[in-house]
């Protein structure tokens, strides 16, 4: 897809997030003020929409105009919700998320951990209101959805990386990280999107395979980035990886495997983009560039 396009149509699909999200949140005036306040501060602070694009696309890849902007806000929430927790004091203990401070900087830690809670039944909430009139679809988002960012993945994975590196197979834990804290919530919108879009079972499922093999691409970028960039182009500071005594792919096995791991799992997401029936291009281009991205 050529460079122009592509960054049109990425442009037009965080402008529909944007909205989406600015519409379907409670108003920052709704009592309790300060808790809908920190919920919007924290998911209008900007940031790449990845996810919320990933649904967004793979819905219209599927169909023509189809109502996904639930899906893809339900998605935000869950993401945004994690990084609000992340940021605490009592996990990564970061003051800075998207270039600002961090909910629990510009609120306080009780606001900053009740608006990760508020988000979280949200997301279930838009998911449930949003696709009412289709049981059957609002069910298999639920349980998508809930399934990614549950005990075995999104906040498994989280869990086991606040244990001690020196516990267990540092190799095996490393997977099983990298495939819960951050590929769950790639493949999910992905697959959501495909669900929404009326994808076959067999499409849906290379998009679920795609966004695990993305999302593990992209957590090594990620990786990477934290040894190289600086904390204007990251939005967040650099380095603390190395400051919280974390293991990374990239401290285990080196820059050089790592790069090579990208390259791996980036084809092998377009490989399942490229075999499902429906419209690629734009997921394709977009894989890729979440490969090279600030490199």
């Amino acid at each position: 897809m050529e460079a122009t396009a592509f960054q049109k149509q990425y442009e037009a699909f965080v402008q529909k997030a944007e909205r989406a999200i600015d519409t379907l949140l409670p108003p920052a005036d709704t009592h309790p003020t300060r808790l809908h306040t920190a919920m919007r501060y924290s998911m209008q602070a900007g940031g790449k929409r990845l996810r919320p694009t990933l649904c967004l696309a793979a819905a219209e890849a599927f169909a023509n105009q189809p109502e996904a902007r639930f899906a893809a806000t339900a998605v935000e929430c869950i993401h945004t919700y994690s990084l609000i927790h992340d940021d605490l004091p009592c996990m990564d203990n970061s003051d800075l998320r998207r270039g600002r401070p961090s909910c629990h900087k510009a609120f306080d830690e009780v606001t900053a951990l009740l608006a990760g809670d508020a988000l979280l039944p949200l997301a279930f909430q838009l998911l449930a209101q949003g696709y009412a009139s289709n049981a059957e679809l609002a069910r298999q988002l639920i349980v998508e959805l809930s399934v990614a960012s549950g005990s075995t993945l999104l906040v498994g994975g989280q869990a086991e990386d606040m244990r001690a590196s020196t516990q267990g197979n540092e190799s095996q834990r490393l997977e099983y990280i990298l495939h819960g804290k951050t590929a769950a919530m790639i493949a999910a919108p992905l697959a959501m999107g495909a669900m929404i879009g009326g994808a076959s079972k067999s499409d849906i499922e290379h998009c679920r395979r795609a966004g695990r093999a993305a999302g593990v691409a992209f957590q090594l970028v990620d990786d990477l980035l934290d040894q190289s960039s600086n904390t204007e182009k990251m939005g967040k500071p650099v380095g603390a990886d190395t400051h919280n005594g974390k293991f990374t792919f990239v401290s285990l096995h080196g820059t050089k495997a790592t790069e090579q791991r990208v390259q791996d799992l980036t084809e092998e997401a377009m490989q399942h983009l490229q075999s499902c029936q429906g419209k690629m291009d734009f997921l394709c281009a977009l894989v890729a560039s979440m490969a090279k991205r600030d490199r």
